[in-house]
């Protein structure tokens, strides 16, 4: 995720103006998500409910709530931290420029978008204007806006039941595995956790982007080698599973304990050799 924007009185940063976030909507956030999950949630009535989420005040300066893609049995999520610009507009995760290299890496890596679910912790696009042009500038979210909006993604979860979690992010990956987790001292590395059979973790494409010009191919190449570690993991344990299933059952065969033969008084074996 971009850094955060600014204020205006700090030596050598970007001048936000404020005005321009003036809220559209003026109804006052409850404080969680969990006022506006509904009963017996599915993905289509959680999506359906998220477009009316006011759990925090995000909602006021974002375009719309962009949910999340993918199938609903999908075996790898992918949890990125919040919208950028272009999804805030078009209402769709991971299409804009970190989502381009998000799918470049995924080719490399032998992963199918197709085949991965793609939400967010934090469903709307927090911003603010940058006074020199028109664009959109990412803020990162507080503690409590991820907070607020963890209901969503913890539904999400129990819903499609994924196999692999893959968190894009320090924001995504603290707020499934703890304030305490470090992306990069253990990015790539499978995580115990109740929430999946493993949770990876690390950087988010748009750090990437922002990697110095001499370093930003090396920077892609680890962020590429970590979704080879998702893949391979993937492959490893679908391969477990396939031998177990193929192991004979435990069979005892015929009886071979000496017996008394109904007709004679000598011990015999009661096989059929």
């Amino acid at each position: 995720m971009p850094r955060d924007a600014r204020s205006s009185d700090t030596t050598g940063c970007v001048k936000i103006d404020s005005s321009t976030m003036t809220p559209r909507k003026t109804v006052k956030a409850t404080g969680s998500a969990a006022d506006f999950i509904p009963p017996r949630a599915t993905l289509a009535t959680l999506r359906a409910a998220a477009d009316g989420c006011r759990g925090c005040d995000l909602y006021k300066h974002a375009t719309q709530t962009v949910f999340s893609e993918g199938p609903s049995r999908a075996r790898i999520m992918i949890v990125g931290e919040q919208p950028g610009d272009v999804e805030d507009k078009t209402g769709r995760p991971f299409v804009g420029p970190s989502g381009k290299l998000f799918d470049r890496a995924l080719e490399a890596a032998g992963i199918d978008r197709e085949d991965l679910y793609l939400t967010n912790a934090v469903k709307h696009f927090k911003w603010a204007r940058d006074t020199r042009t028109v664009r959109r500038l990412h803020k990162t979210p507080t503690t409590g806006e991820v907070r607020a909006c963890f209901p969503w993604l913890e539904h999400e979860i129990a819903i499609v039941r994924p196999a692999v979690i893959l968190c894009l992010g320090a924001i995504a990956a603290k707020a499934l595995l703890g304030s305490a987790f470090s992306v990069m001292k253990q990015r790539g590395a499978a995580v115990d956790s109740p929430w999946a059979e493993a949770v990876f973790a690390t950087v988010h494409p748009s750090a990437v982007l922002r990697a110095p010009r001499g370093e930003r191919n090396k920077a892609e190449r680890m962020f590429t080698d970590d979704l080879r570690k998702v893949a391979r993991y993937l492959a490893r344990a679908s391969s477990q599973k396939k031998r177990s299933r193929k192991e004979p059952r435990k069979f005892s065969g015929w009886q071979t304990t000496p017996g008394r033969s109904r007709t004679s008084n000598a011990s015999t074996r009661s096989s059929r050799a």
